[in-house]
């Protein structure tokens, strides 16, 4: 059974990484305050182009104050792509929503960490780093790359666990990363 993904912050980041895990078929909704953003996705998906070509991908999509209907279906990952200051409330929304087994991850270059998992526990916080991606949104409902792809020569994501093991949970976000670049479990964040 897939997982229900959330990604809290869906501008060139959130935007950028939950339209590529939607595309190969992940269950993705995109959170973001934007509301221009959030309606053009809602009405014609989101696009994303640059240097991995282009794409349209239809994906759920909720203005902050919808997020209250996840209720019905918790969410299993949440990632957090905000920007640091905005990190403590983001985790404090979507915390309500997920499933008891349900965990966050911190896409934010390992440097909140420690802020969400004062709001869900440690047990329940993920690390990820994304090193020189190149993405913007730059209007609503359009991200673009602008930094050639990684590949074997550079890795641009590294996930890891606070407490430096490498967990199936670390695997699998890998794999999920590794469909947009190149990208490697870590025993270090």
């Amino acid at each position: 059974m897939s997982k229900r993904i959330v990604f809290m912050g869906a501008g060139a980041v959130g935007g950028y990484i939950g339209g590529h895990f939607a595309r190969i078929g992940e269950d993705v909704t995109l959170i973001d305050p934007w509301p221009e953003h959030i309606e053009y996705i809602k009405h014609n998906g989101i696009h994303l182009s640059g240097t991995q070509g282009e794409h349209t991908i239809r994906l759920k999509a909720l203005h902050l104050h919808e997020v209250q209907g996840l209720y019905k279906t918790p969410v299993d990952i949440a990632f957090i792509c905000t920007k640091s200051y905005d990190t403590e409330w983001a985790t404090m929304m979507i915390k309500q929503y997920l499933a008891p087994d349900g965990f966050v991850v911190s896409l934010q270059n390992s440097i909140n960490e420690e802020r969400i998992a004062n709001i869900v526990g440690w047990g329940k916080e993920v690390g990820c780093i994304a090193s020189t991606i190149g993405v913007d949104a730059y209007k609503a409902g359009h991200v673009m790359r602008t930094r050639e792809p990684g590949g074997s020569t550079y890795t641009i994501f590294r996930v890891g666990e606070v407490h430096g093991r490498i967990t199936p949970r670390v695997q699998n976000i890998v794999r999920w990363l590794s469909v947009i670049d190149s990208a490697k479990a870590t025993t270090n964040l």
